[in-house]
């Protein structure tokens, strides 16, 4: 199905559906019921009390993208068969068959993990209408606890290792589907030299947290390498989960490196995203990922015990001042690097405030030992991920060849494990098509990430991966969030929105994030007079060592408890 036909497609269902019975949101006692905001134990009360009907569920999510998919691009494709599929789950109900926590909700997937029944196209005009031989292991969990697969989202293509540097792909553009549209702020970038079509709001990428803030469904899975779900989840006023790498199966889920990638439950609230975790975590590790197995299983394979309205009293908390607070200038440079806006400050102030006032022990400064190590080569802040032009073989001796040398292991075998269904066989194959397809804007803002991933050798770069993977993991985790974490006995690191992503995610580790603010959409250049940029949401992000998900619900849930700030966009 097209982009252009999904809004069409979803009006024609709720209209056929609305002449074959009762419209979505009537109930069965005829008392209206809105999906807006509303958390997944709400609507399981509300089919178990007989207020609604999945079916009726889906209508009613159906109807919300018929009237605002067409301004919001979420969208990749719509499940065809969604309404058979809550048919049946609301047979089984009336049988008294629930499946589990999420039995008749509908959920959306990141459109990188693979369905059967739809296709999964990572973006990528190669993999138009593709639908792989086997299902993502998430993908068949979901299913069999009873969640209504309702639609794949749209995301950065290939989870943004297209394009970078000069030339960087922006956050959820693919050559499939065009731009997402963050709905705090659904305009087109006026700037001249940024009018191409692009996002005046930034969505965050690669992930999509586009429909889940419209309310397009309960909730939905995306996957992070490195940001992927938390910084879409931080602009579009989601929380999100994070999880520590080999905690979900990334089985069926097209790679860029199986040492970073994991995918996560991203919603509207703490309570959603512990649901949605503790389902897509399994109930054993799946033998086809050997990095599941690390983490301990929550008991009865459930973390809502977490959700502790005192999970914060004791919590020793550590803010990080250097770089992710304050500007600093690492060893070698001239020119200070990171810090926070005025508004982000202040929006942060309130959160530490808010987190003592909540019993919670703070400790500051609790500068991560890396980042402020005097020495060139064991500071994180200069040992950056190649990435872009500059990050090509003739210039990436000083930053990490890990993602780029993933990807071409890791892609590849993903293309092998197709079978001869395969659209192309290999990176190479892959980079030619999309050369071969301009005029389709396969490649509207070039292919440098391909590029360099493919030019690695993975037998005469394999000691250089290793190597750059061995400082990756020291700077970021030993001599970084575990030395912090274990320095200051730390219950959690506090960062704002998902700047600590880069640096949690190399070693693998877990970050929660909660919605909190709005601060000023301020751009440089700065945008032309007369266009009133809307504020941008900005959350907060609690992080830990590797296993830490229960702790980290506990406070982000008390936290989120305590001050409520999430708010819808219309």
């Amino acid at each position: 199905m097209t982009r252009s036909g999904l809004a069409v497609f979803a009006m024609a269902v709720v209209v056929v559906a609305g002449c074959a019975g009762p419209m979505a949101g009537a109930g069965v006692a005829g008392k209206p019921f809105s999906v807006v905001e509303t958390g997944i134990p709400e609507l399981q009360k509300a089919l178990a009390d007989g207020r609604l009907t999945s079916r009726q569920l889906v209508l009613e999510y159906l109807t919300r993208i018929a009237i605002y998919e067409d301004q919001l691009k979420a969208i990749i494709t719509v499940n065809p068969r969604v309404l058979e599929e809550a048919d049946a789950l609301d047979r089984e109900r009336a049988l008294g068959r629930i499946r589990g926590p999420l039995h008749g909700i509908p959920i959306a997937l990141k459109d990188n993990i693979h369905t059967t029944d739809m296709p999964t196209t990572g973006g990528a005009v190669a993999f138009e209408g593709y639908r792989p031989a086997y299902e993502a292991t998430i993908t068949r969990i979901l299913r069999a606890g009873g969640a209504i697969i309702i639609a794949k989202t749209v995301l950065t293509e290939l989870a943004n290792w297209v394009a970078g540097p000069p030339t960087a792909m922006p956050a959820n553009f693919s050559g499939l589907a065009g731009y997402g549209f963050n709905p705090y702020d659904p305009r087109r970038d006026p700037r001249e030299g940024t009018n191409d079509g692009r996002v005046a709001l930034a969505t965050g990428g690669s992930s999509s947290g586009i429909g889940t803030a419209a309310s397009f469904w309960a909730a939905n899975v995306g996957t992070e390498t490195s940001g992927s779900i938390l910084s879409p989840a931080n602009q579009t006023m989601l929380a999100a989960i994070k999880p520590t790498v080999g905690r979900i199966s990334r089985y069926g889920i097209i790679p860029i490196t199986a040492d970073q990638d994991t995918a996560g439950p991203m919603a509207r609230t703490v309570t959603d995203v512990a649901i949605l975790l503790g389902v897509l975590e399994g109930t054993a590790p799946d033998p086809n990922d050997p990095a599941m197995g690390l983490c301990p299983l929550p008991r009865d394979h459930d973390y809502t015990p977490h959700l502790k309205r005192d999970g914060l009293k004791g919590a020793r908390i550590g803010i990080p001042r250097a770089f992710f607070y304050d500007k600093v200038t690492p060893p070698g440079e001239s020119t200070p690097r990171g810090g926070l806006s005025e508004d982000q400050a202040k929006v942060m102030a309130e959160a530490i405030d808010v987190l003592r006032r909540e019993g919670a022990v703070i400790v500051d400064p609790a500068d991560i030992p890396s980042v402020v190590d005097p020495e060139p080569d064991k500071n994180f802040l200069t040992w950056n991920i190649c990435s872009g032009a500059v990050g090509a073989k003739a210039n990436d001796s000083a930053c990490s060849v890990v993602f780029k040398y993933g990807m071409k292991r890791d892609f590849n075998a993903w293309l092998r494990s197709l079978g001869p269904s395969a659209p192309v066989k290999t990176l190479t194959e892959l980079r030619d098509f999309n050369l071969a397809r301009t005029a389709r804007a396969a490649i509207k803002y070039g292919q440098n990430q391909l590029d360099n991933s493919d030019e690695m050798d993975l037998e005469a770069d394999r000691a250089r991966y290793q190597a750059d993977r061995a400082k990756d993991l020291a700077l970021a985790g030993v001599n970084g969030i575990d030395a912090v974490m274990k320095a200051h006995q730390l219950d959690a690191v506090l960062f704002p929105g998902g700047t600590g992503a880069n640096i949690v995610a190399r070693p693998g580790y877990p970050t929660l994030i909660v919605p909190f603010g709005l601060v000023r959409n301020i751009q440089t250049p700065p945008f032309p007079d007369g266009f009133e940029a809307r504020p941008a949401p900005f959350g907060v992000s609690f992080a830990g060592m590797a296993c830490s998900e229960p702790r980290l619900i506990e406070i982000g849930y008390a936290f989120e408890q305590a001050t409520r700030r999430r708010v819808p966009p219309f």
